[in-house]
């Protein structure tokens, strides 16, 4: 079975940077995208940020210019690099990875979250 562990989640000040990573039990290159989502209390789950196989990537307009995502698929990690934190940042970030079969089955796998708080 596919496992996705977070990790680098933490309490942060506001302008400060934080670092998640996503390791996987398989190769990132297995999967047809991964990508990182969060959810704040009594908010709805968002998609955070994206990278797709060939390393297409998207994100949030929220999250833009202050977020990276990427992937080394050597190491079956993902990252999220996030800079200029703000309070509204805060919440539970989880990793997904999706991948799809050529029968097309569709699948997704999630990480058990790791905690973000953005406060001064």
């Amino acid at each position: 079975q596919v496992q996705l562990v977070e990790s680098g989640g933490g309490l942060v000040q506001p302008g400060g940077s934080l670092r998640l990573s996503c390791a996987a039990s398989r190769s990132a290159a297995s999967f047809n995208a991964m990508g990182w989502y969060r959810q704040a209390p009594e908010k709805q789950r968002e998609l955070v940020a994206a990278i797709t196989s060939s390393g297409r990537t998207n994100y949030a307009d929220s999250v833009k210019g202050r977020f990276t995502v990427s992937k080394d698929n050597a190491k079956s990690t993902l990252y999220l690099q996030m800079n200029s934190l703000k309070p509204e940042d805060t919440a539970v970030y989880y990793c997904n990875a999706h991948k799809f079969t050529s029968w097309g089955a569709e699948y997704d796998y999630w990480g058990q979250g790791t905690q973000v708080t953005v406060s001064s």
